[in-house]
């Protein structure tokens, strides 16, 4: 009876302390907050990419497949990748069934045509000589007609007659038999060097067979470490892989002291980056290494992303520094600096909240619904340009009944408006102004006769665009209201190449 008292007496102490934290804890969800920061201000745009060497050396296979007609070998053998060798080390070896097969067989080709030669040159040292006994009979009958015809001088006229027919006839007979003779010593001649020129050419092929075959077993040409290459579909070539005859290449010996980060930027961000601009890179090998670079090469033409949608841009970042430890294939991590403003306001980016086109925040020692004018962001923080200052406290998150505050700031919200409506019509100025700049193009080429194909306009090449004209052409393509925008080019010769837009909506 005494031990039930005592567990009910506890329950009642654990339930009482229950309803006491719950009442002392009621209402006071904590809110985070945020200040407005002043200060410098960078704009990043953060991809992950590829380390790739800069300068390359490919080891190459068998240079002469195509000469010697082999099309496909395979890899039967292939040191493993990162390896380090020396100039002249074994890298891999090549299956010779092809090759040995294309061998046999034109051995078999040169046998009989050097017996079709020597066929040739008895048929034709038994025509001619046949010739030469016909000339030299129709020589004796010739010889022997004049001599009828001397002794028929007192003989009648016509018996004279005669005899000067026959002789004419024997001189037509030989004159012809030398020319019969010299057509066929001629053709006998095309023949016999038609022949040889084709043994050449079996001997000739059959040397590059031999020569390739010799090639078959890969040297290092100069020392390095081994990457192997990597074919179209991305795959590494391996043991079992096929070599063509357009692309030998076995692997590639990197030159590790230049290295660059192959990244890829989607289309929205594009337009930011341009060749110069700083970047920060980390490697996923090495999290505690960073490392400095900048943008050498920007993709004008975009490519899409597999097993996606999305549209991205090639970009190559040169590393400035040279680290011996870096490999190629290794995760990337660039942070590109597009843009840097000294002096700025700026607050986290989960602070700012928008209804329609509004952009506004939640000022905590007013309890209000501040509207904002905000600049450029980057991947955590935006700038503001009106509505707050350095210091100002914001919420993070929807306050309770935040959805009830005052909103202030139309006066802001009323200045972006209009900004924006100007943008959008001079955005409209500009795409009507290139189209009146192309219809005179179009004209002017007309009137001069065309110089396109079939009449028409000249192959558009984006690399005739200067830098303006592409970030012009991309900000219409990202502002065009999910329009494709159709581009057709002029020949740089005239004015920096001609344009044509065809926007679909």
């Amino acid at each position: 009876m005494k031990r039930r008292w005592v567990f009910v007496v506890i329950l009642v102490v654990v339930l009482a302390f229950i309803v006491i934290y719950s009442a002392t804890r009621k209402d006071k969800t904590v809110m985070l907050k945020a200040k407005v920061e002043a200060g410098k201000f960078d704009v990043i745009v953060s991809t992950t990419g590829e380390l790739q060497a800069l300068n390359s050396v490919d080891i190459r296979g068998p240079e002469g497949l195509r000469d010697a007609r082999v099309h496909n070998v395979k890899l039967v053998d292939l040191i493993p990748e990162g390896s380090v060798v020396k100039a002249g080390d074994y890298i891999a070896s090549l299956d010779k069934t092809e090759a040995t097969t294309s061998l046999q067989s034109m051995e078999d080709q040169i046998e009989r045509d050097e017996a079709s030669l020597r066929q040739t040159q008895l048929d034709t040292t038994m025509s001619l000589r046949d010739y030469r006994n016909q000339i030299k009979d129709l020589e004796y009958a010739l010889e022997e007609k004049q001599i009828i015809l001397d002794q028929s001088k007192f003989e009648p006229p016509a018996t004279i007659r005669q005899a000067e027919m026959n002789l004419d006839k024997a001189k037509r007979a030989y004159e012809q038999a030398k020319t019969n003779y010299s057509l066929r010593k001629e053709q006998s001649e095309a023949s016999m060097v038609k022949a040889e020129i084709n043994l050449k050419r079996q001997y000739q092929q059959r040397n590059e067979i031999v020569k390739v075959l010799d090639q078959f077993i890969v040297y290092a040409p100069q020392p390095g470490m081994v990457i192997y290459k990597k074919e179209w579909g991305g795959a590494k070539r391996k043991v079992g892989s096929q070599i063509s005859a357009w692309d030998p290449v076995v692997a590639t010996l990197p030159d590790l002291s230049k290295m660059v980060s192959k990244t890829y930027v989607n289309e929205i961000d594009i337009s930011k980056i341009a060749v110069g601009q700083e970047v920060t890179i980390g490697v996923d090998a090495f999290p505690d290494m960073h490392y400095t670079g900048k943008v050498t090469e920007v993709a004008n033409v975009g490519e899409q992303w597999p097993n996606s949608d999305a549209k991205v841009f090639e970009v190559l970042v040169l590393l400035i520094e040279s680290d011996t430890t870096l490999r190629p294939a290794m995760t990337t991590v660039t942070q590109i600096r597009t843009n840097t403003y000294d002096n700025v306001r700026f607050l986290p980016l989960e602070a700012v909240h928008s209804s329609d086109s509004m952009s506004y925040v939640y000022n905590v020692s007013a309890k209000v619904r501040q509207i904002v004018d905000l600049g450029e962001a980057n991947e955590n923080f935006i700038i503001v340009n009106e509505g707050l200052e350095a210091g100002n406290e914001v919420f993070l998150t929807v306050p309770a009944e935040g959805e009830k505050w005052e909103i202030k700031g139309w006066e802001i919200y009323e200045k972006v408006k209009q900004r924006r409506i100007v943008e959008e019509q001079k955005k409209k100025e500009d795409m009507a102004r290139m189209q009146r700049e192309q219809a005179e193009r179009e004209k002017m080429m007309m009137d001069s006769g065309g110089a396109g194909p079939k009449g028409g306009m000249p192959k558009f090449d984006m690399k005739n665009m200067s830098k303006e004209q592409r970030d012009q052409m991309q900000k219409m393509m990202k502002q065009g209201g999910g329009g494709a925008i159709m581009i057709q080019g002029g020949a740089a010769g005239m004015g920096g190449g001609g344009m044509k837009m065809q926007v679909t909506r």
